[in-house]
């Protein structure tokens, strides 16, 4: 029995534990470290625990002797925690608390968790559940300055953690991903920043439980092997049955044919062109293809047949650029898709084989270009049980590290790994309005006059954003301004800000080698040479490389820079921060050693142990020094990386260069949901897509020319009026991309059903700016999550945890965006838990059910639970224009509502000392009436007095939604509680 405690302080440095091997386990603090007898080949030879509070358990596990001395990224200093007891009780120790018990097995090691009742939340496997195998970092991967990594920095652990999982389990976070997939549950998914991906170490189970492993090396979800080439899974045969390879045909654009045999589908990457490591490439890369033969406008296939060595449920990963179709036994397994060769993407399918039997294959390729890449691999088949368990897999870490988080609901979960990685800011109030974008303006004359189209329109916005290259072409990384171009960058920002609009800029943490930021970097040792030695030319044709944000030093230098070139010496006139290709990117379509040599070594380790945390970094980066140098003013970054813990540095991520078709709208759905699950809150994405077809803008030309529009043109107005659509109802709602440009002037003309459907949902935004900026507080002071998955809101109904294309936006809206082509309906699925109204209408729908609703081209569905208060505001043209002095407050009756309106002053940091204010507003559905609490706080500039008008919405009174003059019971508001009974 336990019998003394300490008080003691979790913090980021990890003290060396050892217990002699006369003692079972030993407590220190808030610690139990357990000797395992019996580890097994490879287990853990030490297991620790750390009770960081009730409902939160730091697992250590080491095959060593010690616990290594390290320091975590992710992880913030906790409050002392002693409120548990240790026990014994046979082969296990328990440790229990208010909220949950931890048993470990002394001689095996293994821990269940379960909560106050007995009932198992998570249990290590019986067998493999902690594998701990030792690695040693690849000299090839170490980079050049190999001289300079300890001897210690190579080594560690591969460790792979397994647990059982029942079959009605929902696994949801990991991250951003691109491949529609939302449960994670049984499938499979490599974690690695990319361009378009985004790995979280987090997982959220909808038995309301949390995992957040603390390493930042590449890992995996799922499968914990590599995928392999397909003559490595399946016995191959040409098209006509011949044993050993698949036939490759290529035509090219005159007609010319090439016939040849390819034993795999491996043309992938490029690789180093001048590297010394370029003679360890392993096979494959696009060099692998047809030398002499032009693959632009070519059509290639490759076909034959597969023979699955095993009956199962096959894992294929698809990479492509161009234009690509898979068929297997005459059905089209991959539907065609589309990637501009220097973004190549990946596809995930599963499909059943049966042993021995010949499966027919054919994949359709054409290419985007001479360079593109095209490649199919598979997943080492697991038994369907195996496939089914939670297994976590990481390439190196100095030891096995997790934490398990408990809650009643994935709120409480969420707002554990806030409560261990950071809480989030109360991001600025103007970063809920839509923001303008484009790959890029190239001049200060283009920024002011898109602004001033905006106001001349009376089209809302409140932040026009300047991508990369403003600089003189060779000077990537002096961040400052080309005066041939910008020629009064002061002038330029006081006339945004005359605009009433706010100003984000690209700054990069890439350096030509030529500028004297990289000079001033690089003499501090603080530079990536890997780059530099293979003299890698970048698509501007100049070298240059990423500077070491992991260490301290060099974060701060970086920032004075831009500072110095950019904040400072615009008078602070900068308003947010765009940190593009935070992976960090230096050079695309490399093999993952390559990259790993590129980025490394870090001030703290390889690149291969802190492959995927470079993003947190270079976010602590901007955020410490702009509050160090003007902490009046909210830091906002937007990267287009993230990692567990990037909240508390006040940073969003977006969905990086996404293609522009329906597949890769579909596909932002899933993968902002994701993120969000992730305990990250702020997401957006491109909307309309990045990347274009050529066939859009073709389509654009003509229309230029002639005024004509033709089919490609009315898709591509479609598309954007849905996109638009979609993201009117996540938290940034930001429209980009290249040619053709992405104002709504530009996509339409005036009076053009995709030009009304933009603007009125950008109307809407900013009418539920109460409500927005509301969650935006709540994100803050309550670790909520604005953009929901309905499991969140839903659980327990079997129908909820996979549906992708639906979720909640704050708790009262329903969002149910259109993915298809000249779609004018779609199934909607009303969880069962509520019933539900038409935003639009006001009718009134059971939960419980799945119905076709309409969709016509100026809308899509939305839908609202029963027992839901909404604030509209005033019609607005940017976020802090008016003051909300009516609000018009929709009450939708049925059940009791509950609805906290939170106020500040929008763009400082006074909230932090408490100048804020909230008043919360309640329906009760047994009396009918509306009670507004005492108003809780002040701030500068507070409304004071202000009104409310009620607009109850019940079954039998639909109430079609009306923000310029709704019919309702109004209110005067002084602060003090009133109650208002309903008719």
């Amino acid at each position: 029995m336990r019998t003394v405690k300490l008080l003691i302080l979790l913090t980021f440095l990890t003290v060396p534990t050892s217990i002699s091997k006369a003692q079972d386990y030993e407590e220190r603090g808030n610690q139990v470290t357990i000797r395992v007898s019996n580890p097994g080949r490879n287990g853990a030879s030490l297991v620790r625990l750390q009770v960081v509070n009730s409902r939160i358990v730091r697992v250590e596990a080491t095959a060593g002797d010690t616990f290594p001395q390290k320091q975590s990224l992710i992880i913030v200093p906790q409050k002392p925690f002693s409120d548990f007891r240790v026990d014994e009780e046979g082969a296990d120790i328990n440790i229990t608390t208010a909220d949950i018990k931890v048993l470990v097995n002394r001689h095996s090691g293994r821990i269940l968790f379960k909560d106050k009742a007995g009932k198992t939340y998570l249990a290590e496997a019986a067998e493999g559940g902690k594998t701990l195998t030792p690695f040693t970092v690849p000299d090839r991967e170490m980079g050049v300055d190999i001289a300079k990594v300890p001897d210690a920095w190579k080594h560690g652990f591969s460790w792979q953690a397994r647990f059982d999982s029942p079959a009605d389990e929902a696994f949801y976070g990991l991250g951003q991903h691109q491949a529609e997939e939302f449960n994670m549950k049984g499938l499979n998914e490599d974690l690695f920043q990319y361009n378009t991906k985004v790995s979280v170490p987090f997982v959220l189970s909808n038995k309301n439980y949390g995992i957040l492993w603390d390493s930042y090396s590449y890992c995996r979800w799922g499968n914990p092997n590599e995928y392999l080439q397909l003559n490595r899974a399946f016995k191959l045969y040409d098209r006509r049955g011949k044993e050993g390879h698949l036939t490759g045909t290529y035509i090219d654009r005159t007609g010319k044919t090439l016939v040849r045999d390819e034993d795999s589908l491996y043309f992938e990457f490029d690789t180093p062109a001048a590297s010394r490591l370029a003679n360890a490439v392993e096979p494959g890369g696009i060099k692998n293809l047809p030398k002499g033969f032009s693959l632009n406008g070519s059509n290639v296939v490759y076909e034959g047949f597969l023979e699955a060595p095993e009956n199962g449920n096959y894992h294929f990963m698809l990479y492509y650029a161009g234009y690509i179709k898979v068929y297997l036994d005459g059905r089209e397994a991959v539907a065609e898709r589309w990637r501009t060769a220097w973004n190549p993407n990946s596809w995930k399918f599963v499909v059943p084989l049966v042993k021995g039997r010949r499966t027919q294959i054919r994949v359709e390729w054409q290419p985007d270009g001479d360079v593109s890449y095209c490649g199919l691999r598979v997943a080492r088949l697991l038994p369907e049980k195996e496939q089914g368990m939670i297994s976590i897999w990481s390439e190196m870490s100095k030891d096995l590290d997790y934490y398990f988080i408990a809650g009643r609901n994935a709120d409480e979960v969420i707002s554990g790994y806030r409560t261990l990685t950071g809480k989030a800011q109360v991001y600025p109030k103007w970063a809920l309005g839509f923001w303008q974008s484009r790959e890029r303006y190239k001049t200060s004359e283009e920024i002011e006059a898109t602004l001033a189209e905006f106001r001349k329109r009376h089209i809302p916005i409140d932040n026009i954003v300047q991508d990369w290259n403003y600089w003189k072409l060779e000077n990537w990384g002096d961040h400052t301004f080309e005066t041939s171009r910008y020629p009064h960058p002061q002038a330029m920002l006081d006339s945004v800000h005359a605009m009433h609009g706010r100003f984000m800029i690209s700054v990069w943490p890439k350096f030509y080698s030529s500028v004297a930021n990289y000079k001033e970097l690089d003499r501090r040792g603080w530079i990536y040479h890997q780059a530099i030695e293979d003299d890698i030319h970048d698509w501007l044709g100049f070298p240059g490389s990423f500077y070491d944000a992991y260490d301290p030093e060099a974060r701060k230098v970086f920032w004075r820079q831009m500072d110095e070139n950019l904040y400072n010496k615009y008078n602070h006139g900068i308003d947010a921060w765009w940190m593009d290709a935070s992976e960090p990117n230096i050079r695309d379509c490399t093999p993952m050693w390559y990259r790993k040599a590129l980025s490394g070594p870090t001030a703290l380790g390889t690149s291969t142990e802190y492959f995927n945390a470079y993003s947190i970094v270079n976010a602590d980066a901007i955020y410490s020094g702009q509050r160090s140098v003007n902490p009046d003013q909210r830091v906002f970054l937007l990267t287009r990386s993230g990692f567990a813990g990037e909240q508390r540095y006040s940073t969003a991520t977006w969905s990086g260069d996404i293609a522009t078709r329906w597949e890769d709208m579909r596909a932002q759905m899933s993968a902002g949901l994701n993120y969000s699950m992730s305990g990250l809150p702020f997401w957006g994405m491109d909307q309309g897509g990045f990347c274009v077809e050529n066939r859009y803008v073709a389509a654009q030309q003509e229309f230029d020319k002639t005024g004509v529009e033709n089919s490609d043109l009315k898709e591509w107005r479609e598309l954007q009026a849905r996109w638009n659509q979609f993201g009117c109802f996540i938290p940034l709602y930001r429209t980009h991309g290249q040619w053709p440009t992405r104002e709504v002037w530009n996509i339409a003309p005036e009076g053009h059903p995709a030009y009304k459907s933009i603007v009125a949902y950008d109307k809407l935004r900013y009418r539920l700016m109460p409500y927005l900026y509301s969650m935006a507080g709540w994100v803050h002071f309550n670790d909520y999550t604005m953009l929901r998955g309905l499991v969140m809101d839903f659980n327990g109904d079997d129908n909820i945890y996979d549906i992708k294309d639906q979720w909640m936006f704050g708790p009262s809206l329903m969002a149910c965006p259109v993915g298809y082509y000249n779609a004018r309906n779609r199934s909607v699925y009303f969880p069962r838990q509520r019933g539900w109204y038409d935003l639009y209408t006001g009718e009134f729908i059971e939960g419980g059910q799945s119905l076709v609703v309409d969709a016509p081209y100026e809308r899509i569905p939305v839908f609202v639970p029963e027992g839901s208060i909404i604030p509209f505001g005033p019609e607005m043209e940017w976020s802090d224009e008016k003051q909300p002095e009516l609000i018009n407050l929709y009450v939708y009756e049925g059940r009791d509502a509950d609805f906290q309106l939170y106020e500040d002053e929008g763009t400082n940091y006074n909230y932090e000392k408490g100048r804020y204010a909230t008043i919360d507003i309640h329906y009760s559905e047994a009396d009918k009436t509306v009670a507004f609490s005492k108003r809780k706080g002040s701030f500068n500039g507070m409304l004071k007095q202000r009104r409310f008008n009620i607009v109850a919405v019940n079954r039998d009174n639909p109430q079609a939604l009306n923000l310029d003059s709704p019919a309702g019971k109004m209110v005067n508001y002084g602060g003090k509680a009133i109650t208002v009974k309903l008719q």
